[in-house]
């Protein structure tokens, strides 16, 4: 049987302290986390890491 598909979506993570610089993607299981990503990540034009937020 295959696997019921849906389970892992897509989602972009973009930077708190100056949006629209900084944007990651990567993957969430859904059945586990339900809230929004939230993960701290390297921002290249800050130069240091950064909270990152799951967007829509």
């Amino acid at each position: 049987m295959a696997k019921a598909k849906g389970v892992r979506i897509q989602v972009t993570l973009q930077c708190t302290e100056a949006p629209g610089t900084s944007r990651y993607s990567t993957t969430k299981n859904r059945r586990n986390t339900d809230q929004r990503l939230e993960l701290r990540k390297y921002n290249p034009k800050l130069r240091k890491h950064t909270l990152h937020r799951e967007i829509k």
